[in-house]
């Protein structure tokens, strides 16, 4: 066996034993590693010079079982869980704690919490609510007097506007009508008077020049007859003061005791209005402050009540610090839950499991994640359970991106994804927590053509193969369908059997010959063909073999045509998987050294 292939075969043991210090230390810069795989690579470069002249590394096109599947570690989980939450406002301290994976029944004490703060502050509320109660008591009463108050001044306006409009009408219709016809009777009367005054006097003033009668008789009836005249003048100057001034004076006085006792009553509605309102805008609001009170006292009963947490059904306790732990991808630095821990409003305390059955939460990375649809069956294995192999569905595949591991790493992209475990096998060793591998089943072919994914490149922007024959390659567009990592299944253009470069020349990405190339002359071959480049282990700067997405990356390395099974065992040792049934069994996990694309897009040729 030539250095070369020594070299090849033994690879992936080197790398085993030489990244034995990555693995055991995780801090170690990806610098590092990539100068420890640029060492390696060289090593392997120069054991191979001795063979590469003579050779094109070339790889038998395989038919058979094949599995494409996507790997990913989580946790084991309860299907159903009922999450108990700290409802206490604040910050409050645990001061009893149920022990973790104690079974429980419904009405169970769970949980204390320190209550000696809300007791005193349930004992100032009380005293709060006696004070509204009082000061609603006495707004009620108020709005009650309030309104008796007004209707009665009200109902005193108005009688007063109704007076003065009688009053009005009275001295209209009445008393001026009855005082004018008394001042003309009172004339006519004074008139009449007068007139027998005079005729008496007349009749007086004949007997007196008869000599009949006295001349002191002549001037009493002079005298009668003078103050009957002025009689009759004081009763019309009376009419007339009545007429002209009496009567317009009282008139404008009652006409006015009429528009004052009319404003007098508008205004006591108003005022009555305004009074009522300002009492039964007291009474609510006094109403609404006892409602605040008694409200905010309840509340501190409930909150009271809150401080002790009893289960809601039978179970096993599950602290919910625990749990998050265990479903960390990054681990959890959160503090164990234990007594004298403050907890804060809303946060998760206990995780009480329902139902038998148990989910496996897993993220799955972005560049696979078009893979995974509900509904794909999984396999998933346990650590601390070995042997045995459960039975799962994917019931749930997340449309955004976990925001937590983004923030850790803006350039991680994961999507959250739930399998549900199938009942049945050995679930009773199953425990909330516990490690595991849930590997998703994307698809199964019994009789697939499949080749590595380095032998695939894109040229013209589409998937192409180089077929050897001989000494001569020729270009050969194929269609291709999913790959695990490792191989990719050829749907048409390839038969078993045919023999592909492992090794296509990338300075013929943008160009298709359709004659087979001779390398009889090396002045005529791809750059990637010739002498100095096998030396070297190198290929030019070009397009690179498809990648599992689809998109173009570096190329992988070389690997012996004579021996296709060592180099898919390199890739089987450096993290890939293979099923007992002899299918390739390879997953997109993350863990170890993937093959085809390279050390983390780039850097060290794939294997």
């Amino acid at each position: 066996m030539n250095p070369g292939r020594i070299a090849m075969l033994n690879f992936s043991e080197l790398v085993s034993k030489l990244t034995a210090p990555v693995k055991n230390h995780p801090v170690m810069s990806m610098a590092g590693i990539a100068v420890l795989v640029s060492v390696l690579w060289g090593a392997i470069s120069l054991l191979s010079d001795g063979d590469a002249e003579n050779s094109i590394q070339t790889y038998t096109v395989k038919q058979g079982p094949l599995k494409i599947s996507i790997a990913e570690t989580g946790a084991i989980q309860p299907k159903e869980k009922i999450i108990i939450k700290n409802e206490v406002e604040g910050t409050t301290a645990i001061t009893y704690l149920v022990d973790e994976a104690s079974e429980v029944k419904k009405g169970d004490l769970l949980i204390q919490l320190d209550s000696s703060s809300l007791s005193d502050k349930k004992v100032d509320q009380e005293i709060q609510v006696q004070k509204a109660m009082a000061s609603n008591i006495d707004a009620s009463e108020n709005y009650e007097v309030s309104k008796n108050q007004a209707q009665s001044d009200i109902e005193s306006a108005q009688l007063a506007y109704d007076f003065a409009q009688l009053d009005l009408k009275k001295y209209i219709e009445g008393e001026y009508p009855n005082s004018l016809t008394a001042a003309e009777s009172n004339i006519t009367v004074a008139e009449a008077e007068v007139a027998q005054a005079k005729d008496t006097l007349d009749w007086s003033k004949k007997l007196y020049e008869q000599q009949y009668l006295s001349e002191s008789e002549l001037e009493k009836d002079t005298l009668s007859y003078t103050r009957k005249q002025l009689a009759v003048e004081l009763k019309n100057e009376s009419r007339d003061l009545l007429v002209n001034y009496t009567y317009k004076r009282q008139l404008a006085k009652l006409q006015s005791d009429v528009t004052q006792a009319r404003s007098a009553l508008e205004r006591m509605v108003r005022k009555a209005k305004a009074n009522i309102v300002q009492a039964e805008a007291r009474k609510s609001a006094m109403q609404a402050d006892y409602e605040r009170q008694l409200a905010k006292l309840q509340k501190y009963i409930n909150q009271l009540d809150k401080t002790k947490i009893y289960a809601p059904a039978d179970g096993t306790i599950i602290y919910a610090t625990s749990a998050a732990q265990s479903q960390s991808r990054r681990g959890s630095r959160t503090e164990p839950l234990k007594v004298g821990n403050s907890v804060q409003e809303r946060q998760e305390l206990i995780h009480l499991p329902t139902a038998s059955g148990f989910v496996v939460n897993i993220s799955i990375p972005e560049s696979s994640i078009g893979k995974v649809k509900v509904g794909l069956p999984a396999q998933i294995t346990v650590e601390n359970i070995p042997n045995e192999i459960y039975a799962g569905t994917v019931t749930s595949v997340s449309n955004v991106s976990n925001a937590e591991a983004t923030y850790m790493n803006s350039d991680l992209k994961v999507y959250d994804t739930v399998v549900t475990l199938e009942n049945g096998g050995n679930t009773e060793l199953l425990r909330s927590g516990m490690s595991c591998t849930a590997e998703i089943i994307i698809d199964q072919y019994e009789n697939a053509i499949y080749v590595p994914i380095e032998t695939v490149m894109s040229v013209g922007g589409k998937p192409t193969v180089y077929v050897v024959r001989g000494d001569r390659i020729k270009p050969r567009t194929v269609e291709t369908g999913m790959d695990n990592n490792i191989v990719i299944r050829i749907a048409s253009g390839l038969e078993p059997g045919e023999t592909v470069s492992l090794h296509p020349p990338l300075d013929q990405a943008a160009v298709v010959e359709t004659s087979y190339m001779d390398f009889s002359d090396e002045s005529s071959a791809p750059a990637a063909y010739t002498s100095n480049a096998l030396k070297t282990g190198s290929r030019e700067t070009g397009s690179a073999p498809l990648s599992p997405s689809g998109v173009t990356g570096q190329g992988s390395s070389p690997v012996e045509g004579e021996n296709a099974t060592a180099a898919l065992e390199n890739r089987k040792n450096s993290g890939s998987r293979y099923s007992t049934t002899g299918a390739i069994d390879a997953s997109s996990s993350s863990e170890g050294m993937p093959g085809g694309g390279g050390m983390g897009g780039g850097g060290m040729p794939g294997m």
